[in-house]
């Protein structure tokens, strides 16, 4: 299993100005030959491989000298990333490829993990010391690390770690390691069902409502002051940059809030349940409706979902998606009759014409998911 570590790096002045040189050299690697294969695609229908890029490579850094300054395996790491992209654009996954630009891309760069022995001991070009709080990476030697308190050291063996620079001008350092799988086999005591919904986010089988703190709301107001203050800016300014930079803190500031409300929920939910069920939804589809679409991203459900699967994999728990096109709402959780009418999501409660149970729409849903994730649990142990 593995596992990823996201560190707030702390680079020096040197350490930076290496950091915006491997940046830059990665993305001439990656547009250079992204160039080369699309020519090569376009004028005799050729793909050029990934081995036949980093041979070319060697050719390459002869040319450009100043490529030799920056860590090698970051150049190779760009390589392996425009050889996925272009297979994930050749299988019809992505609409076309387009070159990175020195401000609208993402700046990072991934290294690989290397072992080398030397009298009887290894090396390894990448190592965490989280007593000390230092990383050691290729060509910037020791940085600064923060994040991790209760951590002594990594549980496992380093895989690669790929060094960004966020929009507010911070570095972070994602360290990928390589877990044993430590759960013994399931044994399921609890299990609870999960309807999503907008204005409770997350709605339980045990009659339990999670509400929608609206984090948006929160922050959309100085977003948008700050925005038009941006637009008024002439472009490259001082000014210009310092509104610039308070905007993009208010977004990740956002983007944090909202992250550590689904840390919360989702770790609650997987430690104290061994089977949890919830819809597969299909955000993009759902998205298309204009009066929903601000309220669906601001709500993150997507990621919600996201972040329990992977969750319940770390902490050996099940988690089951049901078919999006279940009629969850529309059952009676009692006696299994169908109403029809309910499909109106004006129709909060409603009773049952057959057994006379009186439903709560959001708690009916949850239970009528849990016990379908119970019938598929049973159909994947037969």
């Amino acid at each position: 299993m593995y596992k990823a570590y996201k560190f707030r790096l702390y680079p020096n002045g040197w350490q930076k100005e290496l950091i915006h040189k491997t940046f830059g050299c990665s993305r001439f690697i990656y547009n250079r030959y992204l160039e080369k294969k699309k020519a090569l695609y376009e004028e005799e229908k050729e793909v050029l491989s990934c081995f036949d890029m980093i041979k070319d490579l060697k050719n390459l850094q002869v040319e450009h000298p100043y490529l030799n300054e920056v860590d090698s395996c970051s150049l190779r790491c760009s390589l392996f990333n425009l050889e996925n992209a272009f297979k994930r654009w050749y299988k019809g996954q992505v609409e076309y490829l387009k070159f990175k630009g020195k401000y609208n891309s993402k700046r990072s760069y991934r290294t690989n993990c290397i072992s080398n022995t030397y009298k009887d001991k290894t090396y390894q070009s990448i190592e965490v010391d989280l007593k000390r709080h230092i990383i050691k990476l290729p060509k910037l030697k020791e940085v600064s690390i923060k994040g991790y308190r209760k951590l002594e050291y990594l549980p496992g063996k380093i895989i690669n770690a790929t060094v960004e620079q966020a929009s507010t001008g911070k570095y972070y350092v994602s360290v990928l390691v390589e877990e044993s799988d430590v759960y013994t086999k399931l044994r399921p005591r609890n299990i609870i069902g999960i309807d999503l919904g907008i204005r409770d986010i997350v709605i339980t089988s045990d009659n339990e409502k999670i509400g929608n703190p609206k984090l948006l709301e929160k922050y959309e107001k100085r977003i948008k002051r700050c925005s038009r203050e941006l637009s008024r800016r002439k472009k490259g300014s001082s000014n210009y940059n310092k509104t610039k930079n308070r905007l993009a803190v208010l977004h990740q500031k956002l983007k944090n809030a909202r992250g550590h409300f689904i840390h919360q929920i989702t770790k609650k939910l997987v430690i104290e349940n061994d089977i949890i069920v919830t819809e597969s939804l299909k955000i993009k589809d759902m998205v298309e409706e204009k009066r929903l679409s601000k309220q669906l991203i601001n709500v993150s459900l997507g990621e919600l979902c996201r972040v329990l699967e992977y969750k319940a994999k770390i902490y050996g728990k099940k988690y089951i998606k049901i078919d999006s096109f279940y009629p969850s709402s529309q059952k009676c959780s009692r006696c299994g009759y169908k109403n029809e009418k309910v499909k109106d999501l004006r129709v909060r409660s409603w009773i049952c014409p057959e057994c006379g149970v009186n439903h709560d729409r959001d708690y009916n849903a949850s239970y009528n998911i849990m016990f379908e994730g119970i019938k598929k649990y049973m159909m994947e142990l037969k």
